[in-house]
């Protein structure tokens, strides 16, 4: 399983307890969809390595796990720092109007005054705002991902519709 067949879950902070358990930071949006998995996938390498759970406990945004054979402080201390995905396929489903930043990659983007801007690239998560990155000319576009910019998601016909701020895409392309 590669990670474009999976999604980033969260990143092993540090041990907890004496017993080789570890302490996940979670990040997604609701901790409680992922109370019951059975595995887990950490990156070493480059790879993503499946390890089995035989216990897990979720509080807040953190799960305190232990994984199958590691029993010990000394075990443990080897995952400090990795990351951890889950394949896509245990993503919650989204309403119709929601949609995952991995998701709309590849959606045409379409800008309610200015038609078809082109196709989105990527989803760039800025630590205030995350933003949709289009290229069109050769040059590039970037439109904030908020509410009141987002009028339509069609998942079947992979469009998204933007209102974009008056003068935001004619700034982006008379650079």
């Amino acid at each position: 399983m590669t990670k474009n067949d999976c999604f980033f879950f969260g990143k092993i902070t540090k041990t907890h307890g004496l017993k080789g358990e570890l302490t996940v930071k979670l990040d997604v949006a609701n901790p409680d969809d992922f109370k019951d998995l059975r595995y887990l996938l950490i990156e070493e390498k480059g790879n993503l390595i499946p390890y089995f759970i035989d216990y897990q406990k979720i509080s807040g945004d953190k799960m305190f796990v232990q994984l199958q054979d590691v029993k010990k402080m000394e075990q443990a201390v080897v995952f400090l720092g990795k990351a951890v995905f889950l394949p896509n396929e245990m993503l919650p489903e989204l309403d119709e109007d929601e949609f995952y930043y991995k998701e709309i990659v590849g959606f045409k983007l379409v800008d309610v005054a200015k038609g078809e801007i082109g196709e989105i690239s990527d989803v760039l998560e800025y630590p205030t705002q995350a933003v949709i990155q289009v290229m069109k000319d050769g040059k590039e576009i970037l439109i904030p991902i908020h509410d009141d910019i987002i009028q339509k998601v069609d998942k079947k016909a992979k469009t998204l519709t933007v209102k974009a701020p008056e003068g935001l895409i004619d700034m982006y392309l008379n650079m």
